[in-house]
C-alpha cells in the first residue's frame, strides 16, 4: 500500500515538474508568426502628431516585450491601426463646481492579420486614458497622472507638459492591452 502511495505522488510531482517546465508564454502565437509589422496608424481625427505617438508606443512595446520581432513590410503578421477619436473633456470638479482634472482619451481599432495564412488574428477597438490638471506643472498638480497610485514627488516619471503626458498614459495603457490580447487570443 505504502509502495502505491509513494508511486502516486510520484507520478504527480514529476507531471507537475515537466509542465510547468515547458510553460512559455511567447509559445502561445501561432508558430508560423515571428515577425510583425507596425505601420503608422491611420488617423480619422483633427488631433495633429497623435498617431505617430500611437505607433510608435506600440512599437515601443513589443520592443520591450520581445514576443515578435519588428520589420519591414515582409513580415509574418501585421498591425494595422486607426485612430477614431480623441475625447478631451472635464473629469472631476471641486467644491466651487469648476474643473480641477481633464481626461484625455484615445480610442483606436487595431486588426492584426497573419500575412502568411491570409486571415485575421484580431480586431477589435482599444481605449486608453489619462488625466492632467491646469496648473502647468505635473511634477505639483496633486493628481495621480498616471495611474500609477503615486502622486508628485512620489512618482519620479511624472514631468513635462500635462496634456502630452495624458496622451502617453493613454498610447502606454493602448499597447499593453494589444500586447494582452494578442497573447492570450493563442
Amino acid at each position: 500500500m505504502i509502495f502505491i502511495i509513494k508511486k502516486v505522488i510520484f507520478i504527480c510531482f514529476t507531471t507537475h515538474l515537466l509542465s510547468c517546465g515547458f510553460y512559455s508564454t511567447s509559445g502561445s502565437l501561432p508558430p508560423h508568426i515571428n515577425t510583425i509589422y507596425i505601420p503608422l496608424i491611420e488617423n480619422e481625427t483633427a488631433e495633429f502628431g497623435i498617431a505617430e505617438n500611437i505607433s510608435d508606443g506600440i512599437q515601443e512595446k513589443f520592443n520591450d516585450e520581445g514576443i515578435l520581432k519588428l520589420v519591414g513590410n515582409n513580415a509574418d503578421s501585421i498591425l494595422r491601426g486607426t485612430l477614431k477619436k480623441v475625447t478631451d473633456g472635464p473629469y472631476t470638479f471641486n467644491k466651487n463646481e469648476s474643473v480641477s482634472e481633464y481626461r484625455y482619451k484615445i480610442d483606436v481599432d487595431i486588426e492584426w492579420y497573419d500575412n502568411k495564412n491570409d486571415k485575421i488574428l484580431l480586431k477589435g477597438n482599444y481605449s486608453g486614458w489619462g488625466s492632467y490638471g491646469l496648473s502647468g506643472d505635473i511634477g505639483s498638480d496633486g493628481i495621480d497622472n498616471d495611474n500609477d497610485g503615486k502622486i508628485d514627488s512620489e512618482d519620479d516619471d511624472e514631468f513635462g507638459e500635462p496634456r502630452l503626458f495624458a496622451s502617453k498614459i493613454a498610447v502606454k495603457k493602448i499597447a499593453e492591452d494589444i500586447i494582452n490580447d494578442i497573447m492570450t487570443t493563442w
